[in-house]
């Protein structure tokens, strides 16, 4: 029999440990430990009114599951297939190493890991996805190119008892269970108003993404019109160009946008694919003539960044996206309660000054991201 709770059963709190355990939450209600894990694991023999009250308690404890101890508990096997395309390198080969690093860190847990890539996003997914049918995967970490065109397969992956999660860019209409990218939407909005703020007259600014059909690439764009026409209304956006994550196709577009009658005083290049389009320009003799935002962080940007040649960058956090992906599958997979999670980072804006900062993003894929 479960022992009463009243208030003076509770025991003052006068700090709040960091990562409190079982044992902090008995402690504190002055009940057993097996009570505690009873009422946070839904199991019987616990009354809902004490339930709620280990529930409370676990909350402001900052209570989290020993997901390594459950699993050895129920010694669990735990397969995991990441489906991720090889182009572009310098953003999705970082994103691999936060996933290495945290299935490294998964300590006393039986995770196996494998890898699979294609060419590029949008073109072969839909395949090697298929593939994964005929394994038994426990959870699939993967970036939809054009959602609409993967959701069949998802759902058949997901009655196949495998969790479908999605870092980078989503499918929301889907049956996937999680998300872990930075929030597009804002990266657009924030593209728009470093533009407003060095282009002060009327002046034309032009975009350049991957695939309009990728949610991610359609966000920042959306973030971007619409914080323009909010406070931008001098700057007249042309129509966006579609690269279809093409080296060739980017430089060839760059060059037929600049050689038009009315030129871009802005560029907005959304995808990480921009070093076809910043060889254009510097052909054509317009580094450090027309503002430009980019994506990401690679070693060709730092010099145009430190000249003033590139306004700023728009870093996406490719290898945290990559460990909060895993970290949050794992979290799934092993929780009782399943709940689905979506984390939205914030991009971070890279500038001259603060370069520095972020220089082992360019040379190294291990450490962590400046925050």
């Amino acid at each position: 029999m479960e022992p009463a709770l009243n208030a003076a059963t509770i025991k003052p709190m006068n700090s709040t440990p960091k990562n409190a355990g079982i044992k902090e939450i008995a402690e504190a209600l002055g009940i057993s430990i097996g009570t505690v894990d009873r009422a946070l694991h839904d199991r019987r023999g616990v009354s809902l009114k004490t339930k709620a009250k280990v529930q409370k308690i676990a909350d402001q404890l900052g209570y989290k599951p020993n997901l390594a101890a459950q699993a050895l508990r129920l010694n669990r096997r735990i397969k995991i297939a990441v489906v991720l395309p090889k182009e572009i390198s310098h953003f999705f080969d970082p994103l691999r190493a936060g996933i290495r690093e945290a299935a490294a860190a998964s300590v006393g847990m039986h995770v196996e890991v494998t890898f699979h890539e294609y060419a590029r996003l949008g073109y072969g997914d839909s395949e090697l996805l298929e593939a994964r049918l005929k394994e038994d995967n426990d959870g699939i970490i993967f970036t939809p190119g054009n959602p609409r065109k993967l959701d069949s397969i998802i759902h058949r992956l997901t009655e196949h008892g495998t969790a479908m999660f999605c870092v980078s860019s989503d499918a929301p209409n889907s049956s996937r269970i999680g998300l872990v990218s930075t929030h597009a939407y804002t990266s657009g909005a924030l593209a728009a108003e470093l533009l407003a703020l060095k282009l002060n007259r009327r002046a034309h600014v032009a975009t350049i993404t991957g695939e309009l059909s990728t949610l991610d690439h359609a966000e920042k764009l959306r973030g971007f019109a619409a914080t323009l026409a909010m406070i931008a209304p001098h700057l007249s956006l042309l129509p966006a160009i579609e690269s279809h994550e093409r080296p060739k196709e980017a430089y060839r577009q760059t060059l037929a946008l600049v050689r038009e009658e009315v030129k871009p005083q802005g560029l907005y290049i959304s995808t990480a694919n921009s070093a076809p389009v910043l060889k254009a320009l510097h052909e054509e003799g317009l580094l450090g003539k027309i503002q430009i935002v980019t994506t990401d962080l690679f070693g060709e940007l730092v010099p145009l960044i430190e000249n003033g040649q590139i306004l700023a960058t728009l870093y996406q956090r490719p290898f945290t996206q990559g460990k909060v992906a895993f970290e949050n599958l794992m979290t799934y997979l092993l929780e009782e309660k399943k709940t689905s999670s979506v984390v939205r980072l914030a991009p971070h804006i890279i500038f001259r000054s603060n370069l520095p900062l972020f220089s082992d993003r360019v040379s190294g894929l291990g450490g962590t991201e400046p925050s």
